[in-house]
């Protein structure tokens, strides 16, 4: 990117952005308008697609309504996205999930979660036994 054009959208990069990937269950929060009212609406689904850098930063959100498949493309930084929460986490092995677009019922919302583990606490080093002085 240019550094003049870098140099003026980096104050409108949002900096409190929620760090997801591709392949995580998501659920954005757009403010909409209607007249002069102002309304959060919620759009959750999968993110299949994340494309650009700084403030040219896209994503795309599928879900499955009514036996319809439903797409959204948001722009990572618009000020019209309230927030962005993850409700679950994945591990993708590609990084677009276009694939998905051609599946219907449970195997279009199938990707591989990510296992949760709890750390454990790291095994103690075998203490050596002084030597016996001889």
């Amino acid at each position: 990117m240019n550094p003049i054009i870098k140099e003026i959208t980096s104050s409108q990069i949002k900096q409190d952005v929620t760090p997801f990937k591709v392949g995580d269950g998501v659920r954005v929060h757009t403010k909409v308008r209607e007249g002069d009212k102002e309304r959060v609406q919620v759009f959750a689904g999968i993110v299949i697609a994340r494309k650009g850098a700084g403030i040219q930063e896209m994503f795309t959100v599928r879900r499955i309504s009514y036996g319809e498949g439903v797409e959204r493309v948001f722009p990572v930084n618009s000020p019209n996205i309230e927030k962005i929460e993850v409700e679950r986490e994945s591990e993708p092995m590609r990084a677009r999930l276009y694939y998905l677009r051609h599946r219907t019922g449970k195997a279009a919302v199938a990707v591989k979660e990510k296992e949760r583990r709890v750390a454990a606490a790291p095994a103690a080093a075998p203490v050596a036994a002084p030597a016996a002085a001889s």
